[in-house]
């Protein structure tokens, strides 16, 4: 009888230190996958990837599509597609579940993966930094380099060719929309993606089962034309005038991938930042990043500890540039 007195003595005073200490969070891996012009091997990239996964405590990578820039810019969207769906199964450690961290471009090979990856692990958050969700109508980050001068013009000449669309990745995502016929007849990938004129439940099944989807768009940025791209916000149909918000797009009122019920789930964050394209402080990425790289998002004593004034100091005012400019 004392014995069971005891053990009754033990097992309820280890019920109260189990109720009172707080629950530990804990991470799963995550995957970034890096816009055009740049590879895994940057520095911007390596140490933002590095940054992550330390503060989280979770295995974090960069996944690398073929040549790193050179494909970046001539690999068709389904081929990389293809190869991150490949890769991302053939990694043991993603095999529970895992985050997408995508870096403007590479935020469309990430949904790709996402909606199109056949037996592929689970996605369980994409965090999208400054992606070009809803289409763009410029090439990005050209200026006047001899190559951008001959994009241009193959662009003027034929963006929806079957050559050009095979030839130069960007186009796979180009929506002009005073040329919707020519979009929807010539442009290979984004219009699947986003189940815009042959609709896959599959698709948007698979988009609508994210736990999170965390858009950030940058106040400043001239990369992505519009910039409310990062958002699902676009041009009217036919028109360079108004540019619209998400909510008033067919994509988001007739739920084509599954964005209207994520947000009305409340799965869907729109964040905004100041700086210019892809230039993210350490302070937003703690704040906006951060904490969808942890298991347990309202128990993060990890997080608290990372948010205390002390621990941030030597990070205050510094910024990472995440994309290669030259």
């Amino acid at each position: 009888m004392a014995s069971y007195k005891y053990f009754l003595v033990i097992f309820a005073a280890v019920s109260i230190v189990v109720l009172v200490l707080p629950r530990t969070a804990y991470s799963i891996p995550f995957v970034v996958f890096h816009g055009i012009s740049d590879n895994c091997k940057n520095k911007g990239i390596t140490q933002f990837t590095t940054l992550l996964s330390n503060w989280s405590g979770s295995q974090g990578q960069c996944v690398e599509i073929g040549n790193g820039a050179w494909d970046s810019w001539t690999m068709p969207f389904f081929k990389q597609t293809a190869l991150a769906c490949e890769k991302v199964k053939s990694m043991s450690e993603l095999s529970g579940g895992y985050n997408i961290v995508g870096l403007s471009q590479g935020n469309l090979v990430g949904r790709g993966v996402i909606e199109f990856c056949d037996g592929g692990p689970p996605v369980r958050n994409l965090i999208s930094l400054a992606g070009p969700h809803a289409g763009i109508a410029s090439i990005p980050l050209c200026k006047s380099a001899w190559f951008c001068i001959a994009v241009d013009l193959l662009i003027e000449l034929a963006v929806y060719s079957d050559y050009i669309q095979e030839h130069l990745a960007p186009t796979n995502y180009i929506k002009i929309p005073t040329d919707l016929d020519g979009y929807k007849n010539g442009c290979k990938f984004l219009p699947v993606l986003n189940n815009e004129f042959h609709k896959n439940s599959t698709y948007k099944k698979r988009f609508s089962s994210l736990e999170n989807l965390v858009l950030i768009k940058f106040e400043n940025d001239e990369v992505l034309v519009p910039k409310e791209t990062s958002w699902f916000g676009y041009f009217p149909e036919g028109s360079w005038d108004p540019i619209l918000p998400a909510q008033e797009t067919a994509l988001y009122k007739e739920d084509w991938i599954g964005l209207k019920t994520l947000d009305e789930a409340g799965k869907v964050k729109f964040i905004n930042v100041s700086g210019g394209h892809l230039e993210v402080s350490y302070g937003e990425m703690k704040d906006y990043i951060l904490p969808y790289l942890l298991e347990n998002i309202t128990s993060q004593p990890r997080l608290s500890e990372l948010s205390h004034p002390s621990a941030w100091f030597a990070h205050k005012g510094k910024t990472l540039k995440l994309y290669a400019s030259d």
